[in-house]
């Protein structure tokens, strides 16, 4: 009989995990791009416009790829959304910008958008070419605390506008969620490095590594030394699983898993025989899928609730059937079992919605043998542990710094955007929160006669 706790690397060839880990969606070809492009019917009041949170002008991009002029086509994604290359591998396309083509009702699919997306931007990134110049120097100094997709979005249209930028983070690489937390398959390795490249490639913005909010500065440092400040901090914690056993090795966070796959040799990460992923939204599809394209034999992945309610749209959980992912909905965790060296399963109760809505558990029982569980319940937003326990003038409420339209948040001078913010987990929404920002910035610096 096996060993239960069989974790070991090597299951898969490098060749083989490298095969695994290819692109989801490779590019398309200038032929296949100009036949997608041409499906389109160049909406007057195209809802696919009103649907994208970053305004872009799609109908404008597709035409353009139509009459062959690529360049002006990413030009035309990245003046509204800098980051538009990840997001054309990374959005839920299915559910803004692809859900409302009208092309959906009279021929029952959606113009590629998201392909089309990524054909114009890898165009130009390829060129390693830089269509966005620097207005004329403004002397202000803007601080940007977090270098993911909010801040680098407000960095790179703060620089566009005259002014000096520098961004602070805590990892070693740029890039946040980018860089750590999409599965590779989604973000093969060098995109999130090429975009940062070409973001900096603007000029007027200095990247400061390995310093932490409220470890080698405060927030009132900041205030003191820059006209302005802007708060990128994402989500810095994860909700935790209250139970027995719940910190046992063999018992991990998802969320630290899936950055180890994509900063170190997937071939020589040690990974179970038999997976149980306790979830249901996108971080628990992507290590559930990428766990077995490492090569675990059984991967289940099990939701408290129905299919519908989980949070990884449709698309994402037919790729996890099609790698081999069982889902299991309609049950919960109530015990993690462990011996002397770790996790050997997990006891699940079905579940099912009461009368009042919320959430019941049957009785009735099943388990689970593992050797790797991985918790993937959510992440959040900490304020002390991001470094802000001691701004008490800084509204948060519900576990998120509070903002007003423009993103400027309770001090003034202050502003933050992405998932430390209320609204959408997104990138595109994070890339969108950087960019109002930016501007706010720019009209507060401007009106206070110094810009």
């Amino acid at each position: 009989m096996k060993d239960v706790h069989d974790i070991q690397a090597g299951r898969l060839s490098a060749a083989e995990i490298a095969e695994n880990f290819s692109d989801l969606h490779p590019r398309l070809s200038q032929l296949q791009a100009a036949v997608e492009a041409s499906r389109c019917l160049f909406c007057h009041d195209a809802p696919c416009i009103e649907a994208c949170p970053t305004g872009i002008d799609i109908p404008g991009f597709i035409r353009k790829i139509s009459t062959g002029n690529t360049r002006g086509a990413a030009v035309t994604i990245l003046a509204e959304n800098i980051m538009g290359g990840t997001c054309a591998n990374a959005c839920p396309v299915e559910e803004l910008c692809e859900q409302v083509c009208v092309k959906v009702a009279s021929e029952g699919k959606p113009v590629k958008i998201g392909r089309l997306q990524r054909y114009a931007t890898d165009y130009l990134f390829d060129k390693g070419e830089q269509p966005f110049q620097r207005a004329k120097a403004t002397g202000h100094k803007v601080a940007v605390v977090g270098a993911g997709p909010a801040g680098l979005a407000c960095a790179h249209r703060l620089a566009m506008l005259g002014h000096d930028v520098e961004v602070f983070d805590a990892r070693p690489k740029p890039g946040g969620l980018n860089e750590y937390g999409l599965a590779h398959y989604k973000m093969l390795d060098e995109r999130a490095a090429k975009e940062v490249e070409f973001i900096l490639g603007i000029g007027g913005i200095t990247l400061q590594q390995g310093l932490r909010l409220g470890n080698d500065f405060s927030l009132e440092e900041l205030r003191k030394k820059y006209h302005a400040v802007f708060l990128g901090l994402g989500h810095n914690a994860v909700n935790k699983l209250a139970m027995e056993n719940a910190s046992v090795p063999g018992v991990y966070d998802a969320v630290d898993f899936i950055a180890r796959i994509r900063q170190e040799k997937r071939h020589e990460i040690p990974v179970g025989r038999r997976i149980v992923v306790i979830g249901g939204g996108n971080t628990a599809i992507d290590i559930a899928v990428q766990t077995k394209k490492l090569g675990a034999e059984s991967v289940t992945l099990v939701y408290r609730r129905g299919r519908g309610q989980m949070g990884a749209t449709d698309f994402e959980q037919e790729v996890a059937e099609t790698n081999g992912v069982l889902i299991r909905a309609w049950a919960q965790p109530k015990d993690i079992h462990a011996d002397a060296k770790g996790v050997t399963g997990v006891t699940f109760e079905y579940t099912r919605p009461g009368d009042d809505g919320h959430l019941q558990g049957t009785g009735e029982t099943f388990e689970l043998e593992a050797d790797m569980v991985f918790k993937a319940i959510g992440q959040r937003f900490d304020a002390e542990d991001a470094g802000l326990d001691q701004s008490a003038s800084l509204e948060i409420e519900y576990g998120r710094i509070m903002v007003n339209a423009d993103r400027r948040t309770s001090i003034e001078g202050v502003y933050a955007g992405g998932d430390c913010v209320p609204g959408k987990d997104l990138t595109v929404v994070a890339v969108q929160d950087g960019k109002i920002a930016a501007h706010a910035i720019h009209k507060y610096l401007t009106e206070r006669g110094h810009g």
